[in-house]
């Protein structure tokens, strides 16, 4: 006998479904406003990056977080939800990125920068608040020949 009622989606799988979407939404709003889009979910054993972008010659490694509103627990605005571990292991994937083939000395950026997203899923209607620089890693670290570095960084 063959089951033909729909499965309940898992807590999980809304969640996966709404962060995809968030990241598609974002990334069509930076490439709308002129960035280019080199990596999305770029994963390795660590973790994974969201999205990589090129905005002018600034490489930019963007989390993107979502929330469904309302919401009863959580931070109050998405962007607010990536703390001191999350950075970390964004600074870390980010130099495993940039140690990648093509990605170092002599390519074409010149800085790199941390954004964070965060995408609002109301009602009614769907708000994104981007926070650039949103962060620094707190250690630049050489991995190969590339220093995550940025002016003004110790």
């Amino acid at each position: 006998m063959v089951n033909d009622r729909p499965t309940k989606r898992t807590g999980e799988d809304q969640r996966r479904s709404v962060g995809d979407e968030a990241e598609r939404r974002v990334a069509r709003h930076l490439t709308r406003s002129g960035w280019r889009i080199l990596d999305r979910n770029w994963r390795i054993g660590l973790g994974e990056l969201d999205i990589v972008g090129l905005d002018r010659r600034t490489i930019v490694f963007v989390e993107v977080k979502a929330l469904r509103s309302p919401h009863g627990s959580g931070p109050e605005r998405p962007v607010l939800a990536v703390g001191p571990n999350k950075r970390d292991r964004l600074s870390r994937l980010a130099s495993a990125w940039l140690a990648g083939p093509g990605r170092g000395l002599g390519a074409s950026w010149e800085e790199v920068r941390f954004d964070v997203v965060g995408v609002e899923f109301g009602r009614s209607e769907v708000s994104l608040e981007h926070l650039e620089d949103a962060f620094r890693p707190h250690v630049a670290r050489p991995v190969g020949s590339v220093w995550l570095r940025r002016r003004g960084w110790r």
